[in-house]
């Protein structure tokens, strides 16, 4: 029996201790609701449960990027609904416009309308926007660069890289061109016989040879007398300068009067007004290289037919009849452009495949392949491998398509996990429908032609953003799923089944109880030797 050293103590003490310990471990379990509180209760376990933790945060997150990505998707298709609706409504005032029944001054009024709602569409392409972020303008759609070529689109399938054309020749319009005016110095004599009085009008117009159409019918002169055919006696005698003779010029069904002794300012601004009406232009280049008329469109489809009272008229407006015949009528139709496409695999670094086919429509490109392929484009005007002179490679475009400047939706909780969304340009020019105008001769109806590509160029773009906003709500459902059970498997990992902790807790209560018991028990074996000492 030793007194110094209690061993019973000493042990019951240590045992005590460590159900202390043990204890402490399982309220502070049982308080906090984890199983791991320390690092040193679970090393591996705390590991795992910060990866988990750092997924399921970024899970949660990549939800409500998911869920902006629909938001900014609905906000492009509502805008969009308002574009097909105003389209809808500019065809349907162009099968209005297209009925005989109308004059020229309420195609006017119909077209008031139109330019209105052209002007809306723009605004709206511009304005609509997500947290100052422009949706239908193009800013969202990948970037395409190149030389000589605009309104440039490519579609989802066109990869990033450099594809390469040649316009070997460019498109062109219906010409009517006069170069130089008047080149033929001989007079222009007309004579009309006057039944009713019997006397003939004999009109005799001299000519300047001139590069200026205005300066040409300025600088013209003219005689005219009227002779009593019985007596040959001269009844009336007049002369002027201007344009040398009365007539009708009819462009494209449009036809005007123009009047004798008219100034060149004057004949040159009836035949604007009518060009306009008819889908042409006119044009007075002060390069010199004449005066000329010409269809308002590029291409095989662009018609120029040009009507005038006499042959003796055409001359006196300058145009040269040597060639004409009998008839005093000029006809001209445009040309599509013609193209070289470069394939993979040729003398030419271009990744358009070996399957790619074009089609034009004026200096409107469109090249086609396989899985939806299209790159489209309008071509400079007048540049084609016989006017690019200055190049290495003449009529040559390259066309460097990236897959930069859509918007990138951040959809997974590591990085890399984005979608791409694109939305297409849907302004007018994009659409080609810029200078629509049912005032011009056939314009009502080539505006249900553009109207028609232009609904189906919008619902295109809808469609693809309804594709958009299906695959976002599943990937939202996808990412709150596994969200779900991502934080149901850290649960497992550290969180404290209540159940079992409480068992160990009641075990560890008692164990502590009964150790301070013996402790006091112990503490007193020493006393026992006080009786060997009596």
């Amino acid at each position: 029996m030793r007194i110094n050293n209690n061993m019973s103590a000493v042990i019951t003490n240590n045992q005590l201790l460590g159900t202390e310990s043990s204890l402490a471990d399982v309220m502070e379990k049982l308080s906090s609701g984890f199983n791991i509180n320390h690092a040193s209760d679970d090393p591996s376990g705390i590991a795992i449960a910060g990866k988990m933790q750092a997924q399921i945060d970024g899970l949660g997150k990549a939800s409500t990027n998911s869920s902006d990505g629909i938001s900014v998707l609905q906000t492009a298709e509502g805008a969009l609904n308002e574009v097909t609706d105003m389209i809808q409504r500019m065809r349907e005032l162009s099968v209005q416009a297209a009925n005989g029944t109308n004059s020229d001054s309420e195609r006017e009024t119909i077209q008031k309308e139109i330019d209105s709602l052209l002007e809306e569409i723009d605004r709206v392409a511009e304005t609509t926007e997500f947290n100052t972020i422009n949706l239908l303008n193009g800013s969202l759609d990948n970037r395409t660069y190149a030389e000589h070529a605009t309104r440039i689109q490519t579609s989802n399938t066109v990869p990033a890289g450099v594809y390469q054309i040649t316009i070997n020749q460019a498109a062109t319009r219906g010409t009517s061109g006069v170069s130089p005016l008047g080149a033929t110095s001989t007079p222009v004599t007309s004579s009309t016989v006057n039944s009713y009085d019997n006397t003939t009008s004999t009109t005799t117009v001299n000519t300047v040879a001139s590069t200026d159409f205005k300066e040409f019918i300025n600088n013209t002169t003219w005689v005219q007398e009227v002779t009593n055919n019985s007596s040959g006696d001269v009844v009336s005698h007049s002369e002027g300068s201007g344009l040398g003779m009365s007539g009708t010029i009819t462009i494209n069904g449009k036809g005007v009067s123009l009047t004798q002794g008219t100034s060149g300012e004057g004949v040159y601004e009836l035949l604007r007004d009518t060009c306009e009406l008819a889908g042409a232009i006119i044009s007075n280049p002060a390069d010199g290289s004449g005066f000329s008329i010409q269809s308002l469109k590029y291409g095989a489809q662009a018609d120029l037919k040009i009507e005038f009272s006499s042959k003796e008229f055409a001359q006196v407006l300058g145009f040269d009849t040597t060639t004409w015949g009998d008839a005093a009528i000029v006809e001209s139709v445009g040309t599509d452009a013609v193209i070289d496409v470069h394939k993979t695999g040729g003398t030419v670094d271009s990744m358009f495949g070996p399957q790619a086919t074009y089609r034009t429509d004026g200096n409107h490109i469109i090249v086609s392949d396989v899985d939806g392929f299209e790159l489209s484009f309008l071509a400079e005007a007048g540049f084609d491998a016989t006017t690019d002179t200055g190049s290495a490679n003449p009529g040559r475009i390259a066309f460097n398509v990236t897959d930069i400047g859509s918007m990138t939706l951040h959809v997974g909780a590591n990085k890399n996990q984005n979608m791409e969304v694109r939305i297409a340009a849907v302004t007018t020019e994009f659409m080609y429908i810029d200078d629509l105008s049912v005032t011009r001769v056939n314009g009502p109806e080539d505006a249900l032609d553009s109207l028609d590509t232009a609904l189906n160029y919008v619902t295109s773009v809808r469609s693809q953003l309804g594709a958009y906003e299906n695959r976002l709500e599943h990937t939202t459902k996808s990412l709150d799923t596994t969200e779900e059970n991502m934080t149901s498997a850290i649960s497992r990992v550290e969180d404290a089944d209540m159940a079992t902790t409480m068992v160990e807790y009641t075990k560890l209560n008692v164990l502590e109880q009964a150790g301070t018991s013996a402790l006091a028990q112990a503490n007193e074996l020493p006393q026992l030797a006080l009786q060997l000492l009596q």
